[in-house]
């Protein structure tokens, strides 16, 4: 009888149920696991989090740093192209002027020219007169010559400036291309680090931002109101007057490309400190380390430029003591740090 029929198990019920949702699950956490970098995983430390971030603010400055590359030489391929496009028009307008005078000399020549020499000879009533004009009219068609040999060579010239202006212009755009490119990277790395900070409660989040607490900032009024101590161990005045800059930087915010006065990354800082001294430095740290003598970590003075990582990614400014002025990375503003804090790659003294 109906009433007493076995109810029907759903084909997912029970054991079968309870196998298929951990397959999901594993499934979902495998994929989230692909989901790209930055998504914190389950059960990880504050610790574990904390030290994701920094791979992530490490690799965020790597790419920082190509793009600071990448913008400068953007930059410069810019201005070639304007100039040659600048230089060529000036040529074209100058070609047309040469042109116009061609014109009226043929002109001129049309109007005249409908009578045979011989015939203009011995109807003219002063041979020795005819003569004289010949001889000018010989003259005139020899600068005329040279006229148009002028404006030939100056359309194969404004045709090579407009062929150069066009392979500049092609390597311009691929600079445009690699610069964003290096944008989005630092732009993901640092979306991907903020995701897994948010993970981290407040008191967690900012012990992460100033790991010295309260001590650090009074430390860091003290840099300032104290002025810039390392300036008088400086080798040069270059040198200290790059470490006074570095010293009043104190506190300004990092911002990836930045190269102050209101913000700075870390080679904009470098850049920015050694410029106020009159020196020029390239703009990225990997350049900046063959910016002038290398030196040993032994023989550093005030005002070296400190690197670090393998790959040339940091810099600081070295003020003496085993301590160095940089900005870190994003929410960490311009401070005093130990070089030990990250592994130090080498230094160089600006010339």
């Amino acid at each position: 009888m109906a009433a007493h029929r076995k109810p029907k198990q759903h084909p997912l019920a029970g054991p079968a149920a309870r196998t298929a949702a951990t397959l999901a699950l594993a499934g979902a956490a495998t994929a989230t696991a692909f989901d790209g970098t930055g998504h914190a995983e389950p059960g990880l430390t504050p610790a574990q989090i904390k030290g994701k971030v920094d791979k992530l603010y490490q690799e965020a400055e790597a790419a920082t740093e190509k793009y600071n590359g990448a913008k400068e030489q953007t930059a410069k391929a810019r201005a070639s192209v304007d100039s040659l496009r600048a230089e060529a028009a000036r040529r074209t307008e100058r070609l047309n002027t040469s042109r116009n005078a061609l014109g009226s000399i043929a002109t001129a020549q049309y109007r005249a020219g409908g009578i045979d020499p011989g015939v203009q000879l011995a109807l003219t009533s002063d041979p020795e007169e005819y003569l004289e004009r010949a001889a000018l009219t010989e003259r005139v068609g020899a600068r005329q010559a040279d006229a148009i040999a002028g404006v030939h060579q100056q359309l194969v010239e404004i045709a090579r400036l407009r062929a150069e202006a066009a392979e500049r212009m092609d390597g311009l755009r691929s600079r445009q291309t690699e610069l964003a490119e290096h944008k989005a990277t630092v732009q993901n790395k640092l979306a991907a680090a903020e995701r897994l900070l948010a993970e981290l409660t407040a008191e967690q989040r900012a012990s992460y931002e100033n790991p010295n607490g309260a001590q650090d900032s009074a430390d860091t009024r003290a840099d300032r109101s104290a002025g810039p101590r390392g300036s008088l161990k400086a080798p040069n005045s270059r040198a200290a007057q790059a470490v006074a800059y570095a010293y009043g930087a104190l506190g300004k915010p990092y911002v990836w490309g930045a190269t102050g006065p209101a913000s700075f990354d870390c080679s904009g800082l470098t850049q920015a400190a050694w410029g106020s001294a009159g020196v020029s430095l390239p703009r990225t740290t990997y350049t900046q380390i063959n910016a002038g003598q290398r030196i040993s970590r032994s023989q550093l003075t005030p005002g070296d430029l400190v690197f670090f990582y393998s790959g040339i990614s940091h810099v600081g400014l070295y003020i003496g003591g085993g301590q160095m002025i940089h900005a870190p990375r994003p929410g960490a503003p311009v401070r005093v740090a130990p070089i030990d804090e990250m592994p130090f790659a080498g230094g160089t003294r600006p010339a």
